[in-house]
């Protein structure tokens, strides 16, 4: 295939139109730089990843998004109802009750709404947006990157920008070419969900609350309302766990999951599901770098956890405001090292760390012990909210009550001070479950 001549010069590419790359394109955007995007499908498509923390309302404020967002529909979010397997339920994860998140309502969404909104806006805002567009290959060179870029029907091109963010998701375009990408061994996890109407919701204000079911044997379903009708529902799965069951279709497996759970199997008796089932693995992954010369990586391109604390999108949005922001620095001082990155990675890594801590430390049963708890101790759980709200900039204070909870655990571990949810012979679980603070 014979490449035509480069069809333009941009400040930055941005690859992937999730949205990272479109927080980052409609960032640089509206600092006047000229950006363009690619998408290598077209939208709006499906996407698994409904539900969004309050900690993504500065972002949305920052896009200049926020009215857009509350114009669309969505169903509101007030925080999360924890229930055991057999429906006993925790204490409310209710993020007014947050220490330092002063907006706590946030929404559920349809992705494929949601995505499109974004990146129908990063076009507003300047950026030219390539949907069906697959970038093969980037080169850097001293000037710049060349992107290889196939089309879905034409031939391939080249384009050159000074510098690039890869916002490509699970496909890590660069994070794979330059080996940066590592596996979390301690999540391990199996995904299997699908959409599904005739599901009961909570009455009044927590009707649109996510809903985290735990199972005795170290997995958990999430119940997420996405509109009057449809309500997402998945269960996570330790893979020593996936493992051990009767392999069947994706639908049996579902249905074995939920009839094994009690409180599950009383909420889905007039379910009626209405979009196949899926099955995702292999999602979480760590970066050994997040910067290098000319590029950044946003998002899942970089890093992504797990889905039990609903981080993904908050995240995805902050690391494309800040690519943007960095990314708009360079380009006024024409300095594009990766030294002159170095705190936007830092940022990436605090901040991965952090949720890391809490998202590893739920799979393991004497955090979960401590988490269900009905009557937890009021100043140490708002500590908690603060940040499965998705505030990862905590203060001193905060961080001191965070360090109270993380020794409930651990005493739990030895001493059990609280009724034990999950069951101790159900998995092993690895002593690194609760790393120390970073």
């Amino acid at each position: 295939m014979s490449l035509s001549p480069a069809a333009a010069e941009f400040d930055v590419a941005v690859v992937g139109g999730g949205p990272a790359g479109s927080a980052a394109a409609t960032t640089l955007a509206r600092r006047g730089h000229r950006v363009v995007l690619f998408e290598r499908d077209d939208f709006p498509r499906f996407h698994i990843g409904e539900s969004l923390l309050a900690a993504a309302n500065p972002s949305f404020d920052a896009l200049g998004v926020t009215e857009k967002i509350r114009a669309a529909g969505f169903t509101e979010k007030w925080g999360a109802t924890l229930l055991t397997h057999l429906g006993a339920e925790g204490t409310p994860v209710d993020f007014s009750q947050s220490r330092e998140v002063p907006r706590p309502q946030t929404w559920q969404v349809c992705r494929e709404k949601f995505d499109t909104l974004l990146l129908d806006h990063a076009r507003e805002s300047g950026a030219e947006v390539r949907l069906r567009q697959r970038v093969e290959s980037a080169e850097f060179d001293g000037d710049g990157v060349t992107l290889r870029v196939a089309a879905a029907e034409g031939a391939a091109s080249e384009v050159r920008a000074r510098a690039m963010v890869d916002a490509t998701g699970r496909a890590g375009l660069l994070a794979r070419r330059f080996d940066l990408r590592y596996d979390e061994p301690q999540l391990a996890n199996v995904a299997i969900y699908a959409h599904f109407s005739g599901v009961p919701r909570l009455p009044g204000k927590r009707a649109g609350d996510i809903r985290i079911v735990g199972r005795e044997d170290a997995g958990w379903f999430w119940v997420i309302p996405i509109d009057e009708q449809l309500t997402s529902v998945g269960v996570v799965l330790p893979m020593a766990i996936y493992a051990r069951l009767e392999k069947g279709s994706p639908e049996s497996m579902l249905q074995a999951a939920v009839a094994g759970t009690p409180a599950m199997a009383a909420l889905m008796r007039e379910a009626r599901r209405e979009w196949p089932v899926r099955v995702e693995k292999d999602y979480s992954y760590g970066a050994r770098a997040y910067v290098g010369d000319r590029w950044l990586l946003a998002g899942d391109a970089g890093s992504f956890l797990d889905p039990v604390f609903s981080s993904g999108v908050s995240i995805a949005l902050e690391s494309g405001i800040e690519a943007g922001r960095e990314l708009s620095a360079a380009l006024a001082g024409d300095d594009f090292r990766a030294a002159r990155f170095a705190a936007f990675d830092r940022v990436q890594r605090r901040r991965y760390q952090l949720f890391r801590r809490f998202v590893t430390g739920f799979y393991t049963p004497w955090f979960r012990d401590v988490f269900f708890q009905p009557d937890a101790p009021p100043a140490i759980f708002r500590a908690v909210i603060t940040v499965l709200a998705g505030h990862w900039r905590v203060s001193w204070r905060t961080r001191a009550l965070l360090e109270l909870f993380f020794l409930a655990v651990r005493v739990q571990r030895r001493f059990r001070i609280a009724e034990p949810i999950v069951r101790r012979d159900a998995v092993a679980f690895p002593d690194a479950g609760l790393p120390e603070a970073d």
